[in-house]
């Protein structure tokens, strides 16, 4: 006789999977025009720039490119990421930042530092799927903070953090996915008060502040003097470079990186060694913010694109915003509209969205979705709502 197996663990078998992933999944098929996943436009990649950064790279270094290298990642691309935050507003050296996997490995990183089972985390409603996985495997309670088409509630926040004593606010105040919503900075100075009042750790993601195409810049919380020694801030190469490089960093206050240097030993030992070098090589040998500069034409006639054909595609009664930057705009449909149920409809007509109910950690509103206008052309867009109109009417 055998014995079975022992069971999994509780928070492998009680998370569920990404519903963004499942959808890009079922619309893998190449008819399908996908407004669901953040996707960078894959054309739009300086893959020549990045190629002759990694040729480089592996013909001049190939003993250290292709050796293991240090946790806290290569020396040379974290001057490189602290100069770009320098020259943005937020004084920065290579010893402020350790190098991810992603922005999304750094959240995980700092739930394994700072959360224990059954710990109080706050989020946006809503607020990036991904963040509600990783606090979740940490066995964390979630609360959502109320807020409005600004982003979240100051007030509510307080009121949120005097009741439920958070250990930290997670929020990504600047072209928010799901909503593209940018806080705005009276706001920001309000969050950061309540926590330097409360105690309360904020966690700052900002993986699309650099895809602006209007409107002015919004300094970030933790470029705050009150803000320093309570904040982090993440962000990442994956929407500014490339994603598959999966590079991101994070910078925090030097005892909490250290421990998040400690969690990232025992998770990864560190990052690809070659990507590092050649991300670094790119910055170097490439101008980046001209690339950028390239990408946000593109994506400003993606968001036009997008936003002169919604009002035929959408049911009369529809709401929608108009974001200065980022990848994404919310769709909030007429009550009694099911996002979820009428996805399985668009999918039979080619197209495809996020429905938005995923994205609340409490009290979901089935009527909303996420569309992304990036990943395709104008033509393209135009067409996809076509589809989707014949899917939602």
């Amino acid at each position: 006789m055998r014995a079975d197996v022992p069971a999994l663990a509780a928070r492998a078998a009680s998370v569920a999977g990404s519903p963004v992933r499942d959808i890009l999944a079922l619309t893998a098929r190449p008819e399908v025009i996908s407004f669901a996943g953040g996707m960078p436009a894959a054309e739009l990649f300086d893959s020549e720039g990045i190629a002759a950064a990694f040729g480089r790279v592996l013909a001049e270094t190939p003993g250290t490119a292709l050796q293991y290298s240090t946790t806290e990642g290569d020396p040379k691309l974290r001057t490189a990421t602290a100069a770009r935050l320098t020259a943005r507003g937020l004084p920065t050296g290579a010893d402020d930042l350790l190098i991810t996997s992603g922005s999304q490995q750094a959240l995980t990183l700092l739930a394994t530092a700072l959360l224990e089972p059954g710990d109080t985390v706050l989020v946006e409603s809503p607020t990036y799927l991904a963040a509600l996985q990783c606090f979740a495997f940490a066995g964390a309670r979630v609360v959502p903070v109320p807020g409005d088409d600004e982003g979240l509630n100051p007030d509510a926040l307080a009121e949120l953090v005097r009741r439920e004593r958070p250990k930290l606010l997670y929020t990504v105040p600047t072209f928010q996915n799901p909503t593209g919503r940018t806080l705005p900075a009276g706001r920001r100075e309000a969050v950061t008060a309540v926590a330097e009042r409360h105690g309360l750790w904020i966690v700052e993601d900002d993986p699309y502040g650099e895809l602006r195409f209007a409107g002015e810049p919004v300094p970030w919380i933790a470029a705050g003097p009150r803000a320093a020694d309570r904040t982090v801030l993440l962000g990442s190469y994956s929407k500014i470079m490339a994603p598959g490089l999966r590079l991101g960093w994070l910078r925090a206050p030097a005892a909490l990186l250290r421990a998040c240097v400690i969690v990232k030993q025992a998770a990864d030992l560190h990052c690809p060694t070659v990507n590092q070098l050649a991300a670094a090589r790119y910055l170097t040998d490439a101008d980046l913010d001209a690339h950028l500069s390239r990408v946000r034409i593109a994506y400003r006639e993606r968001r036009d694109a997008l936003l002169e054909e919604l009002p035929g595609a959408l049911p009369e009664g529809s709401r929608w915003n108009r974001p200065e930057g980022g990848m994404f705009v919310w769709v909030s449909l007429p009550k009694g509209y099911d996002a979820t149920e009428r996805l399985r409809v668009a999918v039979e007509h080619d197209v495809a969205f996020v429905p938005g109910a995923p994205f609340f950690a409490a009290d979901p509103d089935p009527a909303t979705m996420r569309l992304s206008f990036v990943t395709h052309t104008p033509d393209e867009i135009a067409e996809g709502l076509r589809r989707l109109a014949k899917a939602l009417h």
